[in-house]
This record gives C-alpha cells, structure tokens and sequence, in this order.
C-alpha cells in the first residue's frame, strides 16, 4: 500500500528512539525484530532483559540483541526518574515511595524517558488498556500546547479513488473523547490535519466538520456545536482550509457539494473528516471498513506534546510494525 511504504520510507530516512514498554509480548517483541531488521527506529524494549532474550530466542528472533533492552526495576534511571516524577506531581502530593512504584512500571518509564529526551515516541497497548497508556502520558509528557483534550485519528484507504486523497481519508476522533465541546471539537479538526499531514503525508489537508446538516439544512444544538467549532478553528489556523456543518455526501461528492454548498472551499472535496463525536467517528469508520472493504490504520492519538500511541489488544504483529513507524513519523514530525 503506497501511503504504508511513505510512512515506513520516512521512518527509514530519520530514525527515531521508540520505546515499547509491552518487551515481553510476543507481537511486540516480533514487529520490534522486523523494524530492526528493516531499520526503521532505533528499539528500546522495556521489561526484564532474560525474559525479553529467552522470548527472542523461542520465536527464533534474529536482530533483538540491536536493541535497547532496559529493566525498569534494576535501571540506573529509576531513582532519578522517581525524583523528577514527585516534582512533576508534587501538586498531587505525589511520595517518593508512591513515584518508585510508578517508575518501576514500564509504561511510566517509557514517558519519563521521553521527558527526558532519551526516546521520541512510545507504543503500547497490547497488554495494556487504553487509560493505562494514556494516564502516565498526561501526566508526565502532558498534552500539546493549546490542546486541551486527547483524540484519535485514523487513516481510511478506500477502494473509491474518487473520493477524498485517490480514496484516503482521515478522520477523527474515533478513539479518546466522547462528547467534545466546541471548543475541543476545534482542537480535534487541527490536530486531525496535523496527523493527514504528518502520517498520511496528505500536503494539503481539507477538513469537512460533519453534522446531519448542510449549511443550515437543520436546527439543532448538534449542529449549532459543529458551527462554533468551526469559526473557531478557522481562528486557531486561519490558513487550513476548513468548512462546516457539512453532511458526509456533501463533504466527498462533488455533485452534492454543489447543490447543498456551492461556493465552499472544501465541500465536494475534502479528504479530512471531523466527526461531532466518539460515537459517531468509532461507527463511522467501522462500517466503511467492513462493508467497503477499506483499510483502516489506527487509531494514531494526537493532542499529546510527544507521540504516545495505543495498540488494540487483538493486534497483530503487522499491525505493531506499522504502528513503530507511524510513531516515528510523529516523532519526526513534533520536532519540525
């Protein structure tokens, strides 16, 4: 698939340092030992080093030993780390004693590690929930400057080349926040083109704020939301080309767009998609995905000052491949 060869070419260009907390999963330690073998990151494997080895061994494993391998527990970081988190926390009254026992977790060590710039991106989710991975995150790498809230975007690769980017689209959220506000809602939209162009390397985003409503074809506090959502993103990026409250036909299908929104920058032609909600967002994209057969790369989290992102539990080892390299476009990204 073209777009997943950009993302894994980009990756290759400029490696980055990415953890992965989960280093005694057996995906994650097989999608660590191909991106290896493919040079696509530099691999910090979190967990214990005989454990992580013995596992390498029995999946006959070939490039592990070109990792990083860190115990959290017997780190010579862990007492520095430990320290920096109570200052961080201290607001929380959080104790030395309560900071050893977090840091000894990898998923805290992971994010502390990228505070520190030791590490560019982490990826987890294997084992762990979603709140798992992102609570360390917020709290020690915290979220983006001006972004309040945390979402997820995901890459749709359809098999309808007129629609969209030749039949790309991104759209969030569909993963963190269930019912933003106008104002997170504008957040999501920038955030949302950031990632089309970061990952999906769409250079120009154009983002369509979906509603069940065309320039006033409704009245509603929904659609009243995705109005003021709008007026306040175009503010935020004055220079994004962004329009709504749009339906999703008069967003991608020219035709409509010319007969419910004629004179639009965007509608007939967008290959961003904003969604009003989680509901709808997490819905939206599953029923393109199974009954247009699309691809679906996802959820990429944004709104996170440094790239945290989360696997699904039932992932597959293609999937964490593809998921280091979308981390490390991120990472590249964050640093432009």
């Amino acid at each position: 698939m073209e777009v997943i060869n950009k993302i894994v070419e980009q990756a290759k260009a400029n490696k980055q340092r990415i953890v992965l907390p989960e280093g005694t999963e057996p995906r994650t330690i097989q999608a660590a030992d191909r991106a290896l073998a493919d040079g696509v990151a530099h691999i910090i494997l979190l967990g214990n080093v005989d454990e992580i080895m013995a596992l390498a061994k029995s999946l006959d494993l070939k490039h592990i030993s070109e990792a990083q391998i860190i115990d959290p527990q017997n780190s010579m970081l862990h007492e520095g780390f430990s320290q920096k988190l109570v200052e961080l926390r201290k607001k929380k009254g959080l104790t030395i004693e309560e900071a050893r026992k977090l840091i000894s977790d990898p998923l805290y060590f992971g994010c502390m590690m990228i505070k520190e710039d030791l590490a560019d991106g982490q990826l987890a989710g294997a084992r762990n929930s979603t709140a798992n991975v992102l609570r360390p995150a917020l709290q020690i790498i915290k979220t983006a400057p001006g972004v309040s809230c945390v979402s997820g975007a995901m890459i749709l690769i359809t098999k309808a080349p007129e629609y969209g980017e030749k039949g790309m689209l991104v759209i969030g959220d569909v993963a963190v926040t269930p019912m933003p506000d106008a104002a997170q809602l504008a957040q999501i939209a920038i955030c949302t083109a950031g990632t089309a162009r970061a990952v999906a390397h769409i250079e120009n985003p154009r983002v369509a704020m979906l509603s069940f409503s065309t320039k006033g074809s409704a009245k509603h506090e929904v659609v009243d939301k995705v109005v003021e959502a709008t007026a306040i993103a175009k503010t935020l990026d004055p220079t994004l080309p962004i329009d709504g409250e749009l339906q999703s036909d008069a967003a991608i299908v020219p035709s409509v767009a010319q007969l419910k929104a004629m004179g639009s920058p965007v509608a007939g032609q967008a290959n961003v998609l904003v969604v009003p909600s989680l509901e709808v967002g997490n819905i939206a994209y599953k029923l393109v995905q199974r009954l247009g057969h699309a691809q679906a790369i996802g959820p990429i989290l944004q709104g996170i000052a440094r790239p945290v992102n989360d696997l699904s539990r039932g992932c597959s080892v293609d999937d964490v491949y593809k998921m280091i390299a979308i981390t490390a476009n991120q990472a590249i990204a964050a640093k432009q």
